[in-house]
């Protein structure tokens, strides 16, 4: 799997599967310039050739790969071989978040990808050699590049839309059917999201999913105190229109995650 990286010392040897000429040799150039030493052991640009690359020939370390390729989607690659190569997609479109995160994505970048981000998300790869300190790290590593955080959500108001920005979120909540944002403030709102959406577009670091139905904000939360069948009760600075409850087996992750917050 290529896990045995040092950036210092070996070549890190990365698969390109993109498309778009322009775009594959635009990421070419912007590796070369991230400090990291990088051999492009192939530029592919259908799911045919990416399906024969991966059985047959010398496995790369990483895989930078474009989701809408020349004969399909990329995830058609995962239903036809094992990939069990790290891969860092690249696409124009942030819909693909959830499928990207269901395969070995460990990075998901929106085009264009500048340098910066291609070094973080290689960082990332970098750093996951290495043995984490908790749970809670190898979710925070594996979560979606800080970059495709949401900073604000555009809200239906009556005949207006209305900006409401992530930081004054307290909780997402589902309720008959719907999705609702509840802020800091205790407005509520309807929200065209799901909360599985939700959980690949903002801050691990900040906002927590604690059951099905419910994710929270870090800065929502005043207090947490033992509830029935290994559950957490939570009392949060604001009021809210229904109980807030951790779920038993969400309660150790949920300690460790708000212990680091």
């Amino acid at each position: 799997m290529g896990f045995n990286f040092n950036k210092s010392m070996v070549m890190l040897k990365i698969l390109i599967v993109e498309d778009e000429q322009t775009a594959a040799r635009r990421l070419e150039r912007i590796l070369g310039e991230t400090g990291y030493p990088v051999e492009i052991t192939g530029i592919i640009d259908s799911i045919e050739d990416t399906v024969n690359f991966l059985r047959f020939a010398n496995k790369p370390d990483l895989i930078l790969m474009d989701i809408h390729l020349a004969d399909g989607s990329c995830f058609e690659i995962f239903n036809q071989v094992d990939v069990l190569i790290p891969v860092i997609f690249i696409t124009a479109f942030d819909q693909y978040a959830i499928n990207a995160f269901k395969v070995n994505s460990i990075d998901y970048l929106l085009k264009p990808v500048n340098r910066q981000e291609l070094k973080n998300a290689l960082d990332k790869f970098s750093r996951l050699q290495r043995p984490p300190a908790s749970i809670y790290e190898v979710l925070k590593e594996l979560s979606p590049s800080k970059t495709a955080w949401q900073k604000r959500f555009i809200i239906k108001a009556g005949n207006t839309h209305k900006a409401i920005e992530t930081a004054d979120i307290a909780m997402f909540y589902a309720e008959d059917k719907v999705v609702m944002l509840l802020t800091l403030g205790e407005d509520r709102y309807i929200v065209d999201q799901t909360l599985d959406r939700l959980e690949t577009i903002l801050d691990p670091g900040r906002f927590y999913r604690i059951s099905r139905k419910v994710i929270i904000h870090d800065k929502a939360i005043k207090s947490i105190s033992p509830y029935f069948r290994g559950k957490i009760k939570l009392d949060l600075v604001l009021r809210t229109p229904i109980e807030v409850i951790v779920s038993s087996e969400k309660s150790d992750l949920f300690k460790s995650w708000f212990e680091k917050g």
